[in-house]
């Protein structure tokens, strides 16, 4: 087959690494931005977001030659949109050469029809009305006709290169913001997935919050099923079906999952009805208790598990219990993974999570698109219950720096200096965070809408505390921590967001 030439202004398919393709248009990179070295590419503007990259040549197809067949493999609500975006942009630009028929240049010369080549009047990039003479960039071959770059239909043997990007060294890719500076906005598009194998043995797959990302997922085909759809599962189950994943859920309360099965979820009547259904099943409820009673209760999940079936436990719970559903899990032949996620409501709504995962390697790997649809980062961390064990260290943490800036707000009123002044402090300073800032805003305000639930947080403390204890390890800063919300949690704070420990200082 002949080579498929293509120049500055064609709409492309474009490939990133392990990506799918995502539609695009060829475009003059910034002067001062180089091109990679060894490799011939072109830069590629996507559509639907606001990245760029250098892409291989291999790896870029004709947009309206293949259209159809990429269409039919991506189902992402992001891709669809994406692609709407190319149709509008061919819409505007096939009416700009309607609306100049006839209208010769001053050669006389009859406008294009090619609607690859026409760009908007505000584009930033009008070198792809150049003669059609020019050379290619691609090769030095003169530029072949429409039908001739279009011809490369599906069946023309045109293969995607499937080397990964990280075996060779002398390209690489790079995203530019067209909101930043050339200069400073350049990151590797490893960043995107990259796999860091550390001496401990974990290994961390990391996927950054670009549009581009979360958007270009090609869902597992392997059926999901999610028990519990409480302020994470919510978000995560919303998620998992927006990126085109088959899911069928089950909660307590059963009127939780009408707005699910509107947006195209499965109903399961049972928890053991998911799991014999379904190839994965995720569960993701409040503590120890609720975590064994859905596989160990009546018409529990234990029930459901034949060889071969995925049971990923995604609670915080202690390593104990972990242990305990590894292992009756496995004795029935299933594969279980732990996967407790850090965050909040609205990183799960967001699909901004970090996952802690931990046991059957093959399961995390099974769940790649899963967890790149509900969070921005997954860690595996080895064998069963040290995701766990990691995540219980980590709410300690947050839970105590919580009380303590809770402390901090009530000291400075009871010694007559101005809490909002406590806070632009500190927010100017090395402990300024997203966090601080939005909890300590809330408890201004007397807004304690649960991000995440104050009775969930004293439970991840009392649950790290005897993990300090079993370990012999003091943890007196999390005993002292604790007993501040054990008050709140007396004044009936549980079901409101943890940042309601502020009130166990002014009552």
């Amino acid at each position: 087959m002949a080579a498929v030439h293509l120049r500055i202004g064609d709409l492309v398919w474009g490939k990133l690494g392990r990506y799918p393709p995502w539609p695009g248009k060829i475009v003059s990179p910034p002067k001062d931005l180089k091109k990679p070295r060894g490799k011939k590419c072109h830069f590629v503007k996507f559509f639907g977001t606001e990245d760029h990259a250098w892409i291989k040549v291999e790896q870029l197809k004709p947009y309206h030659a293949h259209k159809e067949e990429m269409i039919k493999i991506n189902k992402g609500k992001r891709f669809q949109q994406a692609v709407d975006a190319v149709e509008d942009f061919l819409k505007k630009a096939k009416g700009k050469e309607q609306n100049s028929d006839g209208k010769g240049d001053s050669k006389g010369k009859k406008a294009s029809s090619k609607p690859l080549k026409i760009l908007e009047e505000d584009d930033e990039d009008l070198s792809a009305l150049r003669d059609p003479s020019e050379k290619d960039l691609t090769d030095s071959d003169p530029e072949p006709s429409a039908l001739e770059r279009l011809g490369a239909g599906p069946g023309s043997g045109f293969k995607w290169e499937t080397s990964p990007v990280k075996d060779d060294p002398h390209f690489h890719h790079f995203l530019l913001s067209q909101t930043e500076k050339p200069a400073s906005s350049m990151e590797p598009i490893s960043k995107r997935l990259k796999i860091i194998e550390e001496v401990t043995g974990s290994t961390s797959i990391q996927a950054a919050d670009s549009t581009a990302i979360n958007g270009s997922i090609t869902p597992t085909d392997k059926r999901i099923g999610f028990l519990g759809l409480g302020l994470m599962g919510s978000g995560i189950v919303s998620n998992l079906l927006k990126m085109g994943h088959i899911v069928t859920v089950w909660n307590r309360t059963a009127e939780k999952c009408d707005l699910f099965i509107q947006e195209g979820a499965r109903l399961g009547r049972t928890p053991a009805e998911v799991a014999s259904m379904c190839d994965i099943t995720f569960s993701c409820v409040s503590d120890p208790k609720a975590a064994r009673d859905l596989v160990l209760g009546p018409s529990g999940v234990l029930q459901g598990i034949r060889p071969g079936k995925c049971y990923i436990e995604m609670s915080t719970v202690d390593p104990e219990t972990i242990t305990e559903l590894s292992q009756v899990i496995t004795s029935r032949g299933g594969r279980f993974l732990e996967a407790p996620v850090a965050g909040s409501q609205q990183l799960s709504n967001d699909g901004m999570l970090v996952i802690l995962a931990a046991g059957d390697r093959s399961v995390y790997e099974d769940c790649s698109s899963c967890f790149q649809a509900m969070g921005k980062t997954s860690f595996f961390l080895g064998e069963a219950g040290n995701a766990a064990r990691m995540m219980l260290i980590l709410n300690m943490v947050q839970g105590s720096f919580m009380a303590t800036i809770a402390e901090g707000l009530t000291l400075a009123q009871a010694t007559g200096q101005s809490q909002q002044t406590f806070l632009d402090i500190l927010c100017q300073g090395q402990m300024a965070s997203t966090f601080v800032d939005q909890k300590c805003q809330n408890i201004l305000q007397g807004n304690f809408k649960p991000d995440y639930y104050l009775k969930h947080i004293q439970k991840d403390l009392r649950l790290a505390i005897c993990m300090g204890d079993m370990a012999n390890h003091p943890t007196p800063m999390a005993a002292a921590a604790n007993e501040v919300y054990k008050r709140a949690k007396a004044l009936d704070q549980s079901d409101n967001d943890i940042s309601a420990v502020y009130r166990a200082y002014i009552h």
